[in-house]
C-alpha cells in the first residue's frame, strides 16, 4: 500500500517527514488539533512561542515534542490561527519614586520596592516578605496605584537615571519606576500599559489573572506608538464612557482653575462680610447715646467744647494753668522742656473719657507733663486759637513802626474774635505774664515763650507761603501781644 504525505504541514528544519497510512489520517488530524488547543491554554507558555506538533500514529510510541521559534507566517497550520496567552506579572524588585501627590509636588526619593501587578492596580511592598504577611493578614494593606484612567509614558526629564517610565494616576499622583535592566523595565511597561488599556476599554481587553486570549498576529489592542500614551487603543466611545479619564495636563489645569476660583470666592466672601459689618455697625450718634463713644476734649473745636461745657474757657485749660501757677512757676525750662510722652498720652486719654481729673495726683507730679498736655491741647484744635481768617490780619497789624498804632490794631482784632477764643487768649496771656515774673528762676524770657507758643497758637490755613517767614511772623505776633498784654486785654497792673 502506497504511503501518502500529509499536505500543508510544516515541520522543523532537519526533521524527517513522517508518513502515515490513509485510514489513520482523519483520527491523527483530529488528535493533533485537540492537543494544540490544550497546550495553548497552559499558563506557562510564552506569547511568542508555540509547540510544534507532529501528527503521529497512536500505535507508535510518542516522540518528544520539539520547541521552535517561528515568525508569524509559520504560525498558520492548515489555515487555523495559533492562539497565544497574556502573562500576569507577579512580583519583582524595581526602583520607585513618588514625585507628585494630588497635584502637590513631593521630594523625589528613590527606593527599591517589591512591585506586584494586580487586575486593576499596581501594589508596592517593602519586600517580598511583606507581600506574604499582607496576604495572610486581611487587615494589612499595601500601597497601591489605581491604574484606572492612568497614563503611562517613558520619561527622560523627570530623572537622570536610565530606563525610567512615569505613571500618572487619575487623582493627580505621579510615580517613577526604573530598573537597571532594559528588558525588565520594558516587560513591566508593556504589562502595565496593557492593563491600563484594558481598563479603559471596559471589555474585550487584557485582564491579568484571566485567560485573555488574542491572536498572535493581531495588533488590535496594541498602541500605534508605545512611547506616546495619546496614541493608545482607547476608542472615542470609551472616552465618552469614562469622562474622568483625562490626561494629567488637563487635570492640573483644572485643579489650578479650581484653586483660583476658590481663592476668588474666599476674597468675595470676606468682602461681603465686611460690607455687611459696615452696614450693620451703629452710627456715631447711637454710640454716643450709649456712652460707648464720648465727646472728645482734645481735637474738639473750641467753640463746640465751650458750648458743651457751658463756659467760655475749657475746663482743662483752667486746670492746667492753675496747676502750673500752684507748683511750677519756678521750675527751670517751664514750657520749654518736654514731658514724658507716654504720661502725656495717658493724661489725654483720661481727659477725653471725661473721667475725674486731679492734676495734684502723684502721677502728674512732673509739671512738664502738665505743660506738655496743655500745648498738645492747643496744637490739636481743628482751628487754632488765632482763627485762620485772622492770621494775615494779625501779621499786618504788627508791621507798622508806630507802637501805639500796632497796639490799637491788635486790640481791635482781639475784640473781634469769638468769645471763647477771646477769653481763653486773655487767660493764657495773663498766665504767661506771671511766668515772666519768675523768669530769673525758670529762665523763660519773652522771646523764649514766643518761640514755644508762636506755632502752637496760630498757623495759616494753607501752607502755600514760606514756612520760615510764617514762623517768624507767628513768633513776632505772640511776643508783641505778650509784651503789650496789659494794654490789649485791659489787665490790672499789679
Amino acid at each position: 500500500m502506497a504511503e501518502t504525505r500529509i499536505p500543508n504541514l510544516q515541520i522543523a528544519e532537519k526533521q524527517q517527514p513522517l508518513l502515515i497510512l490513509p485510514h489513520e489520517f482523519t483520527a491523527a488530524s483530529q488528535g493533533a488539533v485537540q492537543m494544540r488547543i490544550k497546550s495553548s491554554q497552559s499558563p506557562g507558555e510564552r506569547l511568542s512561542q508555540s509547540k510544534s506538533m507532529v501528527l503521529q500514529d497512536f500505535d507508535l510510541p510518542q516522540k518528544p515534542i520539539s520547541r521552535h521559534r517561528r515568525n508569524q507566517s509559520q504560525h498558520n497550520v492548515g489555515g487555523a490561527g495559533v492562539i497565544e496567552i497574556s502573562v500576569e506579572l507577579k512580583g519583582e524588585y524595581l526602583n520607585k519614586a513618588k514625585i507628585l501627590e494630588s497635584g502637590k509636588k513631593l521630594r523625589k526619593n528613590w527606593a527599591s520596592t517589591w512591585v506586584v501587578l494586580d487586575t486593576d492596580q499596581l501594589l508596592f511592598y517593602k519586600d517580598s516578605k511583606q507581600e506574604v504577611v499582607t496576604n495572610l493578614k486581611t487587615g494589612c494593606k499595601a500601597d497601591g496605584v489605581d491604574l484606572c484612567g492612568a497614563v503611562i509614558e517613558w520619561t527622560t526629564q523627570k530623572s537622570s537615571r536610565k530606563n525610567v517610565f512615569q505613571i500618572t494616576t487619575n487623582s493627580g499622583s505621579e510615580y517613577l519606576l526604573q530598573a537597571d535592566s532594559y528588558s525588565t523595565i520594558c516587560k513591566w511597561y508593556n504589562a502595565i500599559k496593557k492593563t491600563v488599556n484594558s481598563l479603559s476599554k471596559g471589555d474585550g481587553g487584557f485582564v491579568p489573572g484571566k485567560a485573555g486570549l488574542r491572536r498572535s498576529n493581531s495588533t488590535e489592542y496594541l498602541p500605534r506608538d508605545g512611547s506616546l500614551p495619546g496614541n493608545g487603543s482607547s476608542s472615542p466611545s470609551s472616552k465618552q464612557r469614562h469622562p474622568g479619564h483625562r490626561r494629567s495636563l488637563n487635570m492640573f489645569t483644572s485643579s489650578k482653575l479650581k484653586h483660583s476660583m476658590s481663592d476668588s470666592a474666599d476674597k468675595n466672601g470676606v468682602k461681603n462680610r465686611l460690607k455687611k459689618f459696615i452696614i450693620r455697625r451703629p452710627s456715631m450718634k447711637t454710640l454716643q447715646e450709649k456712652g460707648i463713644i464720648k465727646d472728645r476734649v482734645f481735637g474738639c473745636h473750641l467753640l463746640t467744647l465751650c458750648e458743651r461745657e457751658g463756659t467760655t474757657v475749657p475746663r482743662f485749660v483752667k486746670s492746667c494753668l492753675e496747676a502750673v501757677e500752684k507748683r511750677g512757676l519756678e521750675v527751670d525750662g517751664l514750657y520749654r522742656v518736654s514731658g514724658n510722652l507716654a504720661t502725656i498720652q495717658k493724661l489725654r486719654f483720661i481727659v477725653d473719657q471725661e473721667e475725674e481729673l486731679n492734676l495734684d495726683s502723684s502721677q502728674w507730679e512732673d509739671i512738664h507733663v502738665v505743660t506738655g498736655a496743655l500745648k498738645l491741647f492747643f496744637r490739636e484744635l481743628p482751628e487754632p486759637l488765632f482763627p485762620f481768617r485772622f492770621f494775615e490780619l494779625f501779621v499786618e497789624a504788627i508791621k507798622t513802626k508806630d507802637r501805639m498804632q500796632n497796639v490799637q490794631a491788635v486790640k481791635k482784632l482781639v475784640h473781634q474774635l469769638p468769645k471763647p477764643n477771646q477769653d481763653t487768649m486773655k487767660l493764657l496771656f495773663s498766665h504767661l505774664q506771671r511766668v515772666l515774673v519768675y523768669s530769673s528762676k525758670n529762665l523763660m524770657s519773652t522771646q523764649g515763650i514766643s518761640i514755644v507758643f508762636g506755632p502752637t497758637l496760630m498757623w495759616p490755613e494753607l501752607d502755600s507761603g514760606n514756612m520760615a517767614v510764617n514762623m517768624v511772623y507767628q513768633n513776632q505776633v505772640v511776643e508783641f501781644i505778650l509784651i503789650e498784654s496789659q494794654e490789649i486785654f485791659d489787665l490790672d497792673k499789679k
